[in-house]
Protein backbone atom coordinates (compact mmCIF):
# COMPACT_ATOMS: atom_id res chain seq x y z
CA UNK A 1 0.00 0.00 0.00
CA UNK A 2 1.86 3.05 -0.76
CA UNK A 3 1.11 5.46 1.49
CA UNK A 4 2.37 3.56 4.43
CA UNK A 5 5.52 4.47 2.80
CA UNK A 6 5.71 7.56 2.77
CA UNK A 7 6.70 10.07 5.75
CA UNK A 8 3.84 12.02 8.31
CA UNK A 9 3.77 13.31 11.22
CA UNK A 10 1.48 11.68 14.06
CA UNK A 11 0.02 12.68 16.70
CA UNK A 12 -1.16 9.99 19.24
CA UNK A 13 -3.03 10.78 22.83
CA UNK A 14 -1.40 8.35 24.47
CA UNK A 15 -2.06 4.88 25.96
CA UNK A 16 -1.45 3.09 22.55
CA UNK A 17 -1.90 -0.43 22.05
CA UNK A 18 1.94 -1.85 22.82
CA UNK A 19 1.00 -5.42 22.85
CA UNK A 20 -2.07 -6.81 20.50
CA UNK A 21 -2.46 -5.82 17.07
CA UNK A 22 -0.48 -2.36 18.01
CA UNK A 23 -1.76 -0.11 14.58
CA UNK A 24 -0.64 2.69 15.53
CA UNK A 25 2.78 1.90 16.28
CA UNK A 26 2.93 -0.55 13.36
CA UNK A 27 1.88 2.46 10.89
CA UNK A 28 4.78 4.33 12.45
CA UNK A 29 6.99 1.78 12.15
CA UNK A 30 6.13 1.33 8.21
CA UNK A 31 5.71 4.70 8.02
CA UNK A 32 9.51 5.33 9.20
CA UNK A 33 10.49 2.24 6.43
CA UNK A 34 9.65 -0.71 8.02
CA UNK A 35 12.22 -3.49 8.17
CA UNK A 36 14.50 -0.70 6.59
CA UNK A 37 13.84 1.94 9.37
CA UNK A 38 16.52 3.98 11.32
CA UNK A 39 14.31 4.97 14.31
CA UNK A 40 15.12 7.94 17.08
CA UNK A 41 13.59 7.58 20.56
CA UNK A 42 13.16 10.78 22.22
CA UNK A 43 12.11 10.11 25.74
CA UNK A 44 13.31 13.34 27.43
CA UNK A 45 9.35 13.59 28.53
CA UNK A 46 10.38 10.75 30.54
CA UNK A 47 11.52 10.77 34.30
CA UNK A 48 12.67 7.17 33.66
CA UNK A 49 13.75 7.49 29.73
CA UNK A 50 15.55 4.26 29.86
CA UNK A 51 12.78 2.41 30.61
CA UNK A 52 10.27 4.23 28.55
CA UNK A 53 12.68 4.32 25.40
CA UNK A 54 13.83 0.71 26.19
CA UNK A 55 10.12 -0.40 25.89
CA UNK A 56 9.40 1.17 22.18
CA UNK A 57 13.55 -0.09 21.20
CA UNK A 58 11.83 -4.05 22.35
CA UNK A 59 8.18 -2.89 20.41
CA UNK A 60 10.02 -1.82 17.11
CA UNK A 61 12.60 -4.59 17.27
CA UNK A 62 9.88 -7.27 17.44
CA UNK A 63 8.56 -5.27 14.37
CA UNK A 64 11.83 -5.94 12.43
CA UNK A 65 14.62 -3.16 12.59
CA UNK A 66 17.55 -3.29 14.10
CA UNK A 67 18.65 0.38 13.85
CA UNK A 68 17.05 1.88 16.99
CA UNK A 69 18.81 4.43 19.07
CA UNK A 70 17.40 5.90 22.29
CA UNK A 71 18.78 9.56 22.62
CA UNK A 72 19.01 9.70 26.21
CA UNK A 73 19.39 13.58 26.32
CA UNK A 74 18.34 14.86 29.76
CA UNK A 75 20.16 18.62 29.57
CA UNK A 76 20.12 21.31 27.24
CA UNK A 77 23.59 21.22 26.85
CA UNK A 78 23.16 17.22 25.52
CA UNK A 79 21.99 19.13 22.80
CA UNK A 80 24.52 20.62 21.08
CA UNK A 81 26.08 17.17 20.86
CA UNK A 82 27.12 16.13 17.29
CA UNK A 83 26.98 12.43 18.06
CA UNK A 84 22.52 13.32 18.48
CA UNK A 85 22.62 15.48 15.25
CA UNK A 86 24.20 13.09 13.11
CA UNK A 87 21.33 10.08 14.58
CA UNK A 88 18.88 12.81 13.43
CA UNK A 89 19.87 14.03 10.61
CA UNK A 90 20.19 9.94 9.11
CA UNK A 91 17.29 8.79 10.47
CA UNK A 92 14.05 7.84 9.12
CA UNK A 93 11.56 8.18 12.22
CA UNK A 94 11.21 10.25 15.51
CA UNK A 95 9.42 8.86 17.97
CA UNK A 96 8.49 11.22 21.23
CA UNK A 97 7.58 9.62 24.04
CA UNK A 98 5.11 10.47 26.96
CA UNK A 99 6.14 11.93 30.72
CA UNK A 100 6.18 16.14 31.22
CA UNK A 101 5.43 18.01 28.36
CA UNK A 102 7.14 21.04 30.24
CA UNK A 103 10.06 19.01 30.85
CA UNK A 104 10.25 17.91 27.49
CA UNK A 105 10.30 21.63 26.10
CA UNK A 106 12.32 22.92 28.50
CA UNK A 107 15.15 20.52 27.24
CA UNK A 108 14.64 21.13 23.35
CA UNK A 109 13.17 23.68 22.40
CA UNK A 110 14.91 26.29 21.00
CA UNK A 111 17.95 24.08 20.25
CA UNK A 112 19.53 23.12 16.56
CA UNK A 113 18.63 19.61 17.54
CA UNK A 114 14.83 20.87 17.37
CA UNK A 115 15.51 22.82 14.40
CA UNK A 116 16.46 19.87 12.78
CA UNK A 117 13.45 17.29 14.03
CA UNK A 118 11.30 20.09 12.90
CA UNK A 119 12.71 20.68 9.38
CA UNK A 120 13.10 17.78 8.39
CA UNK A 121 9.47 16.45 9.72
CA UNK A 122 7.80 19.64 7.55
CA UNK A 123 9.87 18.86 4.52
CA UNK A 124 8.63 14.97 4.67
CA UNK A 125 12.29 13.68 4.98
CA UNK A 126 11.21 11.84 8.25
CA UNK A 127 8.32 10.51 10.31
CA UNK A 128 7.88 11.96 13.25
CA UNK A 129 5.51 10.64 16.35
CA UNK A 130 4.61 11.51 19.27
CA UNK A 131 2.52 10.19 22.31
CA UNK A 132 0.94 12.02 25.31
CA UNK A 133 3.01 14.48 26.29
CA UNK A 134 5.00 14.28 22.61
CA UNK A 135 1.21 14.88 20.90
CA UNK A 136 0.98 17.97 23.46
CA UNK A 137 4.29 19.56 22.13
CA UNK A 138 3.09 19.78 18.82
CA UNK A 139 1.77 23.10 18.20
CA UNK A 140 3.19 26.32 18.65
CA UNK A 141 1.01 27.30 21.88
CA UNK A 142 0.79 24.36 24.05
CA UNK A 143 -1.36 23.04 26.55
CA UNK A 144 0.44 22.45 29.95
CA UNK A 145 -1.86 21.39 32.11
CA UNK A 146 -5.31 22.13 33.49
CA UNK A 147 -8.52 21.14 34.95
CA UNK A 148 -11.59 19.60 33.90
CA UNK A 149 -15.14 18.96 35.41
CA UNK A 150 -15.64 22.43 34.70
CA UNK A 151 -17.59 24.63 32.58
CA UNK A 152 -14.89 26.23 30.11
CA UNK A 153 -12.96 28.91 31.64
CA UNK A 154 -9.51 30.47 31.23
CA UNK A 155 -8.50 29.15 34.88
CA UNK A 156 -8.90 26.04 33.27
CA UNK A 157 -5.93 25.88 31.05
CA UNK A 158 -2.05 26.63 31.49
CA UNK A 159 -0.70 27.29 28.14
CA UNK A 160 2.87 27.53 27.54
CA UNK A 161 5.16 27.36 24.03
CA UNK A 162 5.54 24.10 22.24
CA UNK A 163 7.64 22.90 19.51
CA UNK A 164 5.55 23.93 16.80
CA UNK A 165 5.58 20.92 14.75
CA UNK A 166 2.30 21.21 13.31
CA UNK A 167 1.97 25.21 14.29
CA UNK A 168 -1.66 25.79 13.80
CA UNK A 169 -3.06 23.27 16.05
CA UNK A 170 -3.73 23.32 19.93
CA UNK A 171 -3.51 19.76 20.93
CA UNK A 172 -5.10 18.15 24.03
CA UNK A 173 -4.65 14.40 24.14
CA UNK A 174 -5.95 11.45 26.63
CA UNK A 175 -9.24 13.27 25.29
CA UNK A 176 -12.46 12.03 26.30
CA UNK A 177 -10.66 9.30 28.90
CA UNK A 178 -10.32 12.54 31.11
CA UNK A 179 -12.79 14.68 30.11
CA UNK A 180 -10.86 17.65 28.73
CA UNK A 181 -13.31 19.14 26.30
CA UNK A 182 -14.08 22.17 28.20
CA UNK A 183 -9.83 23.12 28.89
CA UNK A 184 -10.02 22.66 25.10
CA UNK A 185 -12.21 25.14 24.11
CA UNK A 186 -10.84 27.53 26.78
CA UNK A 187 -7.73 27.05 25.15
CA UNK A 188 -9.39 28.16 21.64
CA UNK A 189 -11.20 31.14 22.62
CA UNK A 190 -7.53 32.06 24.12
CA UNK A 191 -6.17 31.70 20.56
CA UNK A 192 -8.89 31.76 18.34
CA UNK A 193 -6.40 31.73 15.18
CA UNK A 194 -5.72 27.97 15.96
CA UNK A 195 -7.39 24.80 15.37
CA UNK A 196 -8.28 22.89 18.54
CA UNK A 197 -7.80 19.33 18.17
CA UNK A 198 -8.21 16.83 20.90
CA UNK A 199 -7.05 13.09 20.71
CA UNK A 200 -8.62 10.10 22.43
CA UNK A 201 -6.09 7.20 23.89
CA UNK A 202 -5.43 4.50 21.56
CA UNK A 203 -6.20 7.35 18.64
CA UNK A 204 -3.77 8.63 15.77
CA UNK A 205 -3.93 11.70 14.05
CA UNK A 206 -2.32 10.89 11.05
CA UNK A 207 -0.56 14.07 9.16
CA UNK A 208 0.38 13.85 5.21
CA UNK A 209 2.88 16.20 4.16
CA UNK A 210 -0.08 18.02 1.77
CA UNK A 211 -1.79 18.55 5.28
CA UNK A 212 -4.66 15.80 5.12
CA UNK A 213 -5.20 14.51 8.35
CA UNK A 214 -6.29 10.63 8.82
CA UNK A 215 -7.98 9.64 11.75
CA UNK A 216 -6.43 5.92 12.95
CA UNK A 217 -7.08 3.93 16.03
CA UNK A 218 -10.23 3.65 18.71
CA UNK A 219 -11.35 6.65 19.66
CA UNK A 220 -11.78 9.79 18.62
CA UNK A 221 -10.44 13.08 16.88
CA UNK A 222 -12.04 15.82 18.20
CA UNK A 223 -11.48 19.20 16.15
CA UNK A 224 -12.67 22.48 17.16
CA UNK A 225 -12.43 25.00 14.28
CA UNK A 226 -12.96 28.69 15.75
CA UNK A 227 -12.20 30.36 12.20
CA UNK A 228 -16.04 31.55 11.78
CA UNK A 229 -16.71 32.10 15.59
CA UNK A 230 -18.94 35.10 15.87
CA UNK A 231 -18.67 36.27 19.53
CA UNK A 232 -16.63 35.10 22.88
CA UNK A 233 -16.55 36.96 26.18
CA UNK A 234 -13.00 35.76 26.72
CA UNK A 235 -11.47 39.07 26.90
CA UNK A 236 -14.04 41.23 29.05
CA UNK A 237 -14.39 38.67 31.96
CA UNK A 238 -12.27 37.09 34.92
CA UNK A 239 -10.33 34.21 34.33
CA UNK A 240 -12.57 31.91 35.99
CA UNK A 241 -16.05 33.22 35.12
CA UNK A 242 -17.89 31.06 32.20
CA UNK A 243 -17.10 31.57 28.78
CA UNK A 244 -19.28 32.27 25.72
CA UNK A 245 -18.46 31.22 22.65
CA UNK A 246 -20.41 31.69 19.56
CA UNK A 247 -20.47 29.43 16.25
CA UNK A 248 -17.45 27.25 16.54
CA UNK A 249 -17.55 24.19 14.33
CA UNK A 250 -16.91 21.05 16.18
CA UNK A 251 -15.82 17.29 13.83
CA UNK A 252 -15.74 14.44 15.88
CA UNK A 253 -13.55 11.98 13.92
CA UNK A 254 -13.42 8.11 14.08
CA UNK A 255 -11.27 5.62 12.36
CA UNK A 256 -10.45 6.24 9.01
CA UNK A 257 -12.19 9.91 9.04
CA UNK A 258 -10.25 12.27 7.14
CA UNK A 259 -10.16 16.41 7.33
CA UNK A 260 -7.95 19.07 5.32
CA UNK A 261 -5.84 20.78 7.63
CA UNK A 262 -5.02 23.56 5.05
CA UNK A 263 -8.82 23.97 3.87
CA UNK A 264 -10.57 23.40 7.14
CA UNK A 265 -12.96 20.52 5.80
CA UNK A 266 -13.85 17.19 5.73
CA UNK A 267 -12.26 14.81 2.70
CA UNK A 268 -14.16 11.78 1.55
CA UNK A 269 -13.33 8.63 3.32
CA UNK A 270 -10.96 6.49 1.23
CA UNK A 271 -11.97 2.83 2.88
CA UNK A 272 -13.09 1.10 6.06
CA UNK A 273 -10.87 -1.35 5.79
Amino acid sequence: MHQLTKAAVMIIGGAEDKIHGREILRTFFERSGGTNAKIVILPCASREPGITGGRYVTIFKEMGTENIEVADIQQREQCEDPAWHRLIENCTGVFITGGDQLRLCSILADTALMNTVRTRAQLGQMTLGGTSAGAAVMGHHMIAGGGSGESPNRSLVDMATGLGIVPELLVDQHFHNRNRMARLMSAVSMHPDRLGMGVDEDTCALIETDGTLQALGRGLITILDPAEMTHTNESHIESDAPLSLHGIRLYLLAHGDRYDLRRRHILPVLSRS
